[in-house]
């Protein structure tokens, strides 16, 4: 048996076989990430092996550069395995040297492989990989909408301190229209009161008008905020506005699309207690095909939800942290629910009131309800039925 490991790149990629020895035969072959350099490793394989030996392929699951590389190897028909980083991490420390180099790394991969134990990352069907990408990308997205909002309380901490005093949401409808329009205590204090009671009544559709108006132009005469640069501040103020209502926008759209998307695959994850539409399509997406996963641990693993162990001879560790070693977008979906499953299912309460009693942190025993709600989500997953609440069940 043979195995050739590849080290991806984004413009290039490297491969070198070993045979079951973890002898190196010859040295690794550098190819482009085009259609002609992929073509050219084809030859390479050819070059260097007979056509009856028997090898496989592996590679590491980074970025996204390896995609394109992988769903042209597995249409020609190779043996491919996905190798988590952690692991190949793990043999490089295990060298005195500990170097790292393109070349250094495909022989690793392929060591990895020759060892035998390492853990796969799964492609999943098409289906799922649609969800995946939504998810993350809506993901993405509405963490570029809390930085545009952190951007607009920075410029409005500096210019009109006040402001947050007036609008129970800053970004609100009613408070954005003023802000696009009126960004700056002086712009407000200058426009004449009608104006501003007409624009606050079509945007709060009429619970706000003259004396909110009056408020704000009361609020922005005695406004501590920097009077420097006003226009500048006011242009900056109203183009994140106007970001933010962009990328909400697109917000949408994407969560239309997620849910058109849901509907194709498993509909029992949006029963479980805490997990909506957006959370369900993260969970869902990550985890691909539950049966890949025989057992709960092994799902509670994949989050990186599971407490890390620390012991030696007599000591053991009584305040270990989470792992946080797998999929970060499940760990921060799970968690989310959790949040809300705590506050809002019967279950989930009780047993987070129930850790809060026996001495633990707010954090910690979310963490616990985190693990729990991966049990759940595993059985129902694992059954297709859909969640029931049992009020004696235990983790």
């Amino acid at each position: 048996m043979y195995y050739l490991g590849i080290d991806i790149g984004k413009n290039n990629h490297e491969a070198g076989f070993i045979d079951q020895d973890g002898k190196h035969l010859g040295k690794s072959f550098r190819f482009s990430n085009t259609q002609e350099g992929f073509e050219n490793f084809l030859a390479f394989i050819q070059e260097r092996l007979a056509e009856e030996v028997n090898f496989c392929i592996g590679m590491e699951a980074t970025g996204h550069y390896w995609l394109a590389l992988y769903t042209y190897l597995q249409k020609q028909g190779f043996i491919l395995h996905l190798i988590n980083p952690i692991q190949s991490d793990s043999l490089r420390n295990f060298h005195i040297r500990q170097q790292k180099t393109d070349s250094i790394d495909c022989f690793l991969i392929a060591d990895v492989m020759r060892f035998g134990q390492f853990t796969e990352t799964h492609l999943g069907d098409e289906e799922i990989l649609i969800l995946r990408n939504l998810a993350r990308f809506r993901e993405s997205l509405v963490d570029s909408c809390a930085n545009y909002k952190r951007q607009v309380m920075t410029v409005l901490d500096q210019v009109f301190p006040e402001y947050d005093k007036l609008f129970s949401n800053v970004f609100g409808e009613s408070s954005k229209a003023v802000l696009k329009t009126y960004g700056t205590p002086e712009q407000i204090v200058d426009v004449n009161t009608k104006s501003l009671a007409t624009l606050l009544r079509k945007t709060s559709k009429g619970r706000h008008s003259t004396d909110k108006a009056r408020e704000m132009k009361d609020l922005a005469s005695r406004s501590v905020g920097i009077a420097l640069c006003s226009d500048a501040f006011a242009f900056q103020i109203k183009i994140l506005i106007e970001q933010i209502e962009f990328t909400e926008k697109q917000i949408q759209e994407i969560d239309q699309k997620i849910a058109k998307q849901l509907k194709k695959l498993n509909q029992v994850i949006l029963t479980i207690p805490g997990v909506g539409p957006s959370t369900g399509a993260i969970i869902l997406g990550e985890i691909g095909d539950i049966n890949r996963f025989s057992n709960p641990k092994k799902l509670v693993a994949f989050a990186g939800i599971d407490p890390t162990a620390f012991q030696s001879g007599n000591f053991s560790g009584q305040h270990n942290r989470l792992s946080k070693k797998g999929s970060p977008y499940l760990r921060r979906a799970v968690w989310m629910s959790a949040v809300v499953a705590s506050r809002c299912d019967p279950v989930f309460k009780a047993f987070y009131e129930k850790k809060r009693k026996e001495g633990k942190a707010h954090g910690t025993a979310i963490g616990a309800v985190s693990r729990k709600l991966l049990y759940t989500i595993y059985a129902v997953l694992k059954t297709n039925t859909p969640y029931e609440v049992r009020p004696n069940t235990q983790e």
